[in-house]
């Protein structure tokens, strides 16, 4: 099979239910931590002391998909870093959010169970990382820390708004959105309509 730097293919030989011997293709990638952990995913809620809490999503176009696609800030995680430490590194390099500018007013506030992303092609996994921003009133949104060939535009979006700012992405400018992302807002859409979403701030 093909290796490449970061991604290396697999075949599989496995039995299944019915005792047949088959055979699964499987990509992985090269970069796994100790941990057995691949990445992180970051979703930031920004406090501010007087508008209504918001999360900074990110543009950047896709080769694989040939597409713009909405996502939520997130990376691989560095040999010897916790997911942890990958999101706060992370959501500063993209976002801008951190650093030395931010000191104390950027917290991890719940890491979820790793996931997978398409267990039928890959094992490559992630955990999803919460974060609280604590922003100041009249604070010039920070600019993102990219490496060379990045290119990220970030959009801070009311969090009461999101999903449909995601539907307005995708059929008004043809954008794509990541599943994690649009999971994550769906799960907040259905949770104002079940227990009733009338706060602004949530």
């Amino acid at each position: 099979m093909q290796e490449g730097k970061w991604i290396e293919l697999r075949k599989i030989d496995w039995t299944d239910e019915d005792g047949k011997d088959r055979v699964w293709e499987m990509a992985a990638r090269k970069t796994t931590s100790k941990g057995g952990i691949d990445a992180v995913a970051i979703a930031a809620v920004l406090k501010h002391p007087s508008r209504p809490d918001a999360v900074p999503i990110i543009l950047q176009y896709r080769p694989p998909i040939e597409a713009i696609c909405v996502e939520l800030p997130a990376g691989l995680i560095d040999e010897g870093e916790s997911p942890e430490q990958a999101a706060v590194r992370e959501l500063y390099e993209e976002t801008g959010y951190g650093g030395d500018s931010f000191e104390g007013r950027v917290k991890v506030t719940e890491l979820g169970s790793t996931v997978v992303s398409d267990p039928g092609m890959s094992k490559a996994n992630m955990v999803l990382a919460t974060l609280e921003v604590q922003l100041k009133e009249g604070e010039e949104d920070p600019k993102p820390h990219l490496d060379e060939g990045e290119h990220i535009d970030v959009r801070v979006v009311p969090l009461a708004e999101l999903y449909a700012h995601l539907q307005a992405f995708e059929q008004q400018h043809g954008y794509t959105v990541d599943a994690r992302l649009h999971h994550w807002a769906a799960g907040i859409e259905l949770g104002k309509k079940l227990f009733g979403g009338g706060s602004e701030k949530l």
